[in-house]
């Protein structure tokens, strides 16, 4: 682009009055929503604003979450065998501690998993690994595919250059499909299956995202249906509404079936690999499991922990570029992030509020992370109250995490400074600027011979913890080349 041409951002805020509440409207009626719990919708707030990036960049954001991910997976692993079992069973629920303990030793491969990350310095830092439902693949393809053809439509291009440029920028629900086919190759003797399973609780948050999924992949020749626990029986085949299936992806935590059981679907997760029907994933709590994450980065300065693991060299160079130092928060002696010996980590971390985050070892929705530098702050106390019943100050928030046993207690992690950005919010009856913290998610596979070309998905939030059940928002992730086609067209509408 001739920097006298201007920008894609600058022509979209020029023309954001004029599509933006279509958009909104269009991607929350294709799904863009969360379900509530009596049923009823609330459409995901987009932007007007995408994230762009180069094409090369995003291939080796999704190459950098591969070997993450399949070093968490060992490392978990590792110490399920081993003497220290406690760090990551005695995180998890009842249920998913049967389920690990039964079945860790057995998985070999997730067809799915997801890396958040903050950027600083447009270099991507690692936060966490999702591998029990890591979802937003549609979400994602929603927010993306609608927003070109929105914009494209607006700046004149026709439905096929429209199709053209969805195309090129790629789509995460058809990588999941892919994943879950050569999944299913990999436990079947290179078979393909004849129907999926998607299996969501009643009135899951992400239910139309798994609508979206079923279509999406019935569209690429396999039939699918959103299917609930309850509904799926049978001894030697699967079946549920009369229909048999040979594949079920599970996008259900285990622990739901502690809330509301469904004692045949526990039974089949503890047999899995199964010769009924192929599972993806299998239950792997213990791998999303915080404490795991910081064990892949104490793996970085304890070459025998990495050995116990058999964590390879491309394994190891992506723990050095993207995982921020993170460790087990406990008391007594540590080496801080600076490679400095202290005798004691909790009160390392107290004394320096603004350079530490805390986060409770197995949680959801970011409910438990407590950003030091945002203590104080009424996000802050509100959710230092719902876990302790009372307003603590950071030094407090250290002793109190310190000691916690729930859920496996603690990690710490250095912060990852991540600015705010300026956005523009699209809603059906028009736009708002905001400031928003932007994170970055990419796709990866576990364990599969032909992994499939994932992508990412972004999110924002006015807090500096992005969760979009917590009320956050959907950005379209587009790939450089289609950002400048894009932009080409709206210069010369």
């Amino acid at each position: 682009m001739d920097s006298a041409e201007p920008s894609l951002p600058s022509l979209l805020r020029a023309h954001a009055a004029a599509f933006g509440p279509g958009l909104a409207r269009l991607s929350a009626e294709r799904g863009l929503a969360l379900t509530r719990n009596d049923g009823s919708t609330q459409p995901i707030p987009i932007t007007a604003t995408p994230v762009v990036r180069d094409g090369q960049e995003l291939r080796r954001r999704a190459a950098l979450s591969a070997h993450i991910s399949s070093a968490t997976f060992k490392l978990s692993r590792a110490v399920l065998a081993g003497p220290d079992r406690e760090l990551l069973l005695g995180a998890l629920s009842p249920l998913e501690r049967r389920l690990a303990e039964a079945t860790f030793h057995r998985v070999t491969h997730l067809a799915t998993v997801r890396v958040d990350y903050f950027e600083r310095g447009g270099r991507p830092f690692g936060l966490e690994v999702n591998a029990t439902i890591p979802a937003m693949q549609g979400y994602s393809d929603i927010a993306a595919h609608t927003f070109l053809e929105v914009v494209g439509r607006h700046a004149g291009l026709s439905p096929r250059q429209v199709s053209l440029m969805q195309q090129r920028n790629g789509s995460n629900a058809a990588a999941l499909y892919r994943a879950l086919l050569e999944g299913f190759a990999r436990e079947r003797g290179g078979r393909a299956p004849t129907r999926m399973a998607l299996l969501c609780r009643r009135n899951d948050a992400q239910f139309t995202e798994q609508c979206h999924l079923a279509a999406r992949f019935t569209e690429l020749g396999t039939e699918a249906h959103v299917v609930h626990p309850d509904e799926l029986s049978g001894d030697k085949v699967i079946t549920a509404r009369g229909l048999q299936f040979d594949l079920i992806y599970r996008h259900l935590f285990v622990r739901r079936l502690e809330e509301t059981p469904a004692p045949w679907v526990t039974e089949l997760l503890g047999q899995v690999p199964s010769p009924r029907v192929v599972v993806l994933n299998p239950p792997a709590s213990q791998v999303e499991v915080k404490t795991s994450f910081a064990l892949l980065s104490r793996a970085l300065a304890e070459p025998e922990l990495a050995r116990a693991a058999e964590l390879t060299e491309e394994e190891l160079a992506a723990a050095r570029a993207a995982v921020p130092w993170t460790r087990p928060f406990r008391r007594g002696p540590s080496v801080d992030p600076d490679g400095a010996q202290v005798p004691d980590l909790v009160a390392r971390v107290a004394a320096e509020p603004a350079r530490f985050v805390l986060k409770r070892a197995w949680d959801y929705g970011g409910r438990t992370v407590f950003v030091g530098r945002s203590a104080g702050e009424p996000g802050f106390d509100e959710r230092v109250v719902a876990a302790y019943g009372e307003t603590l100050d950071w030094g407090e928030v250290c002793a109190r995490a310190a000691v916690d046993p729930a859920c496996g207690g603690f990690v710490v992690q250095e912060l990852v400074e991540a600015v705010a950005q300026p956005h523009l919010l699209c809603t059906p009856d028009g736009l708002h600027a905001v400031e928003l913290f932007v994170d970055f998610s990419a796709y990866a596979s576990v364990g599969l011979e032909h992994a499939p070309a994932w992508g990412g998905v972004c999110r924002g939030s006015p807090s500096r913890i992005v969760n979009i059940v917590g009320g956050g928002w959907v950005l379209p992730l587009l790939n450089a080349d289609v950002a400048e086609e894009l932009r080409a067209a709206l210069a010369r509408r």
